[in-house]
């Protein structure tokens, strides 16, 4: 007997949404090479512009657009549009380093807490590890290194590297061994914990003999390692940058400062591209349904035959590894750093970036790297740039705006506001959008059925 079977019909793509970014983009880009820094309103233009362009390529992500579309405008966009930008105005590129190395830490962090479900406080600390560990041997301090002539040279940079991934990846596991029964807000404690002791440590490493005479510096303490040397440089990427801008007609007073900027963008972008397919390999395998498994229940895990001690230490040791590599890459390119850098704040602006993008969400965790890093980074002080840069011109202002900015406080500076908008926004999402968002499928499923799930009174 012949079966009939009735093909489901494709739903026609709407282009729509990709002519609208694409002249987003387009328009915003526009603008950018337009204004310059002599200009009164270029802190309002430039934290509109840069925003738009570096935004929409990431929030296609979620539009019904062709994948291979989507992919040639993200890749237009962070190897032309971007480096073109950073060649006109250095700082747009050191913007875009900058949210490199959040989304990478970001990604390790939604491991631990998107993947595997284990709230994490102090994923900071693993970025102090990868970062103090090129730090103490390649420091100018007079540290115990320098001293005792154990410093690595420039060309070792990449051994470190790999060895900042190997380190973190071990503190990783020193936190998750005493924390294997915790869930919940013990778990969070202790995690919070863990990381005041990193920072704490390194503060007081300075002088760890009982000798009054002898004095063993290890992290120079609360001043901080200065000088830290950067990865050599080959000269002909020196010469292809500067190159570059003499060909756009754009002067280059420090071509070896200019092709250091492009290196560690490129070097950042490689590496997010490397993290972006691990944690998508990770998702996808049974290791990744291993983590889904215990996140919803551990109890039900552990009768499904889930290994729990072996699956929570992996994923506290593979997302503390991505943190380590982003430590040493972030010293290198400061080439200073101290216990300030590695504040719970800095943790917290992490797992904000994860709850805004969508816990558990690859494209999500990314999206929200971008959002919260340029509203950290540009937005907020941009608008503190302006409302200085109209008091200092208060004659080029119409005559209803001279008193306002005249007489506008000091306190009520934008750039001070941060944690205030930072836990507004977290509020909003919450409440809102708890999915973040571009959540990832299987949570928007879970959030969903919840919802249409009533409520029963016992």
């Amino acid at each position: 007997m012949a079966v009939s079977s009735q093909a489901k019909p494709s739903q026609p793509i709407s282009f729509r949404p990709l002519i609208i970014a694409l002249v987003i983009m387009f328009v915003a880009t526009g603008i950018l090479l337009t204004i310059n820094r002599g200009m009164l309103l270029f802190p309002l233009w430039s934290a509109i512009a840069f925003p738009a362009l570096i935004i929409t390529p990431f929030a296609m992500m979620g539009m019904k657009i062709p994948n291979n579309v989507k992919a040639l405008v993200l890749v237009v966009t962070i190897l032309l549009i971007i480096p073109f930008l950073g060649i006109e105005d250095t700082f747009y590129l050191e913007l875009a380093t900058q949210i490199g190395i959040f989304a990478a830490m970001a990604l390790g962090l939604n491991i631990v807490v998107g993947f595997a479900g284990l709230l994490d406080l102090g994923y900071i600390a693993f970025f102090a590890v990868g970062a103090y560990l090129w730090g103490v041997f390649t420091s100018d301090a007079d540290i115990i290194t320098k001293i005792n002539g154990w410093q690595a040279n420039s060309a070792q940079f990449y051994i470190f590297l790999f060895g900042g991934v190997a380190m973190a990846a071990l503190f990783g596991i020193l936190l998750g061994l005493p924390v294997l029964r915790l869930k919940g807000d013990y778990l969070a404690i202790v995690t919070l914990g863990f990381g005041e002791v990193i920072r704490v440590l390194v503060s007081n490493l300075s002088n760890v003999s009982s000798d009054p005479n002898i004095k063993i510096n290890i992290t120079n303490g609360a001043q901080g390692l200065f000088g830290i040397k950067d990865p050599p440089l080959p000269q002909f990427f020196i010469d292809l940058v500067v190159s570059s801008a003499k060909g756009l007609g754009i002067p280059v007073s420090n071509g070896s400062a200019l092709a250091y900027q492009y290196y560690f963008y490129f070097l950042v972008l490689l590496l997010c591209g490397i993290a972006i397919i691990i944690a998508t390999r990770l998702d996808n395998s049974p290791i990744g349904r291993a983590w889904t498994a215990i996140r919803e229940d551990e109890t039900a895990a552990i009768a499904m035959g889930v290994p729990l001690v072996r699956m929570k230490l992996l994923a506290f040791a593979t997302g503390a590894s991505f943190a380590g590599a982003m430590g040493v890459i972030y010293a290198a390119k400061q080439t200073f750093v101290s216990p300030e850098s590695f504040s719970f704040n800095q943790s917290i602006f992490i797992l904000a970036i994860v709850i805004v993008g969508g816990m558990g969400s690859i494209r999500g965790v990314i999206l929200g790297a971008v959002v919260v890093t340029l509203l950290n980074l540009q937005v907020l002080k941009n608008f503190s740039i302006l409302i200085s840069s109209f008091r200092s011109n208060l004659d080029q202002l119409p005559g209803f705006l001279q008193p306002i900015i005249a007489g506008w406080p000091v306190q009520l500076d934008p750039a001070r506001y941060e944690r205030l908008v930072f836990g507004l926004l977290l509020a909003l999402m919450m409440i809102f959008r708890p999915a973040g968002i571009l959540p990832a499928s299987r949570r928007q499923h879970e959030l969903q059925a919840k919802k249409e799930t009533p409520n029963v009174i016992e």
